[in-house]
Parts: structure tokens; C-alpha cells; sequence
């Protein structure tokens, strides 16, 4: 048995078994133009041992289809709260977030865990990397996790490397990778599901000047081809490679503006 038949073998024990859902499956349809982000009034208060922290105060906030946003502000604005409440990692207090047209806090836990396999992609900072897995294991598990037979993973892996000038390295564990590359493979791994939405948190955060460029490159290349982005930074350089740049402070947004940077 090869390691991505072994590793889809682990999967469908592991994974929650489909529960039906028309809505859910509605959504999972292709659609050459990914549906838009819409967060209406949200709100997510931390219980911390001297006083509450709030860390957002009714966010609104609207990602149009195929459009690269990057969300800047400082430490502790609430940036990377709001995507974790985004991906469906933790539970807003008030408000609302639709993906792909599905309100996501109308969802049950097993529900939302299959809306973001199907329509979110997680990029980190610290890339989250299986360390004993090759890079094109790495990426093949995302696949498999999303749906895909083993051998559908596995071409989608390769396919995915390939596209990111990575495919001799397939047989690469993280470790003999450089900071760009991991990161190259991270974003493969995020984009395996075919994600209606990619959510990016200080995606070259720990990459040198070097690796950023790569990062900050390929981003552009996905936005071109309609990839819907929204992506946490604290670059300004990356950030001009957006559409627009929203400012976060305090868990508020407070404006936008229009960049220079490449647009489709």
C-alpha cells in the first residue's frame, strides 16, 4: 500500500463520516466565480484574568468574487481573531459571516467543518507542516481530507507543486526545504480543496526578503487567475500587491484604500 493510500485509509477513519446537507452540496458545485465574502456586525470577546479583552467590536466587512483584500493593522488589532472566526476555527459572540452564500453560524460543528474543507484555504505564518511527510504527502492530505480519492490526490498534489515551481522537491521532507519553499508548499496544501476562499495569516511573516518575494509573487499569480484572497500582513510591499487594503485597530476596521498593485 503507497503512503497517500495509506494516508486515505487514516482519513475516512478519521474524518466524520458526510453528513447530507443540500445546502452545503449546493455550494460545492464548481462555479468558475467564487461567490463573496459577507461579515456583518461581528463580535468576539476574550475572558482574560484583569478584564475582558475585545478583541473585535462589530466588524463589517465585504470580499468581492476573484478580489485580493489584505487586512493590515498592529499587534493585537483583532486581524488574526477575525480569521480564525472566518475559517470557522472558533465561534463569533455576535454577527454573522457567509461563505459561498451559507451563513456559517447557522452550522453545526461536523457542517462547518466541511464548509471550510470545501471552501476555505488556511495559509500560517509557521507554515503547520507535517514534518514525516513529503511535501507532496503534505499537500495530498488536504486533497483526501477535501474529498479525493488517493489517486485524485495525488494528481492534484503533483499538479498544484508543479504550478509552484515545486515539483522536483515532491519527495522532500519540510526539513530540507528553505522558509519560501515551505511556505510554497503550505499555500499548495491550502489551495488542494480548491477553496472558494483563501485566508492568509502573515503568510511571509517568517520568511526572509527572499522567500517573501516568492510568497508575495505567487499570490499575485492566484489573484490573476481569480482567486478570491484575503490575507493578514503587516508588509506594506505584500499589501500593495492587493486590490485594497483595509486598516484594522482595536477590533474595528477603520477604512480602506485602493492600491497600485496588479489587478486581473
Amino acid at each position: 500500500m503507497g503512503p497517500v493510500n495509506a494516508m486515505y485509509d487514516a482519513t475516512t477513519r478519521e474524518v466524520v463520516a458526510p453528513v447530507p446537507d443540500e445546502s452545503v452540496a449546493a455550494a460545492a458545485t464548481p462555479d468558475p466565480a467564487p461567490p463573496e465574502l459577507v461579515v456583518r456586525g461581528l463580535r468576539k470577546t476574550y475572558e482574560a484574568e484583569t478584564a475582558p479583552v475585545r478583541a473585535l467590536r462589530g466588524v463589517d466587512l465585504t470580499v468581492g468574487r476573484g478580489e485580493f483584500v489584505a487586512l493590515m493593522g498592529p499587534s493585537g488589532s483583532g486581524k488574526s481573531t477575525l480569521l480564525h472566526l472566518l475559517a470557522g476555527l472558533d465561534r463569533a459572540d455576535e454577527g454573522s459571516v457567509s461563505i459561498a452564500g451559507i451563513r456559517t453560524e447557522e452550522l453545526s460543528a461536523t457542517r462547518l467543518a466541511r464548509l471550510r474543507r470545501r471552501h476555505v484555504g488556511l495559509v500560517f505564518q509557521f507554515f503547520h507542516l507535517i514534518d514525516h511527510m513529503s511535501a507532496l504527502e503534505n499537500v495530498a492530505l488536504a486533497a483526501l481530507v477535501a474529498g479525493a480519492k488517493p489517486a485524485e490526490a495525488t494528481e492534484r498534489a503533483r499538479d498544484l507543486l508543479d504550478t509552484l515551481g515545486l515539483l522536483e522537491k515532491a519527495g522532500e521532507s519540510p526539513a530540507n526545504l528553505s522558509g519560501g519553499q515551505r511556505q510554497r508548499v503550505a499555500i499548495a496544501r491550502a489551495l488542494a480543496n480548491r477553496p472558494t476562499l483563501l485566508l492568509a495569516d502573515e503568510p511571509t511573516g517568517a520568511l526572509d526578503s527572499d522567500g517573501a518575494a516568492e510568497v508575495h509573487d505567487l499570490f499575485t499569480r492566484m489573484h490573476r487567475v481569480g482567486q478570491t484572497i484575503l490575507m493578514v500582513t503587516h508588509s506594506a510591499d505584500v499589501a500593495a500587491g492587493a486590490q485594497r487594503i483595509v486598516r484594522m485597530r482595536d477590533g474595528v476596521l477603520l477604512g480602506e484604500i485602493a492600491t497600485t498593485g496588479e489587478q486581473r
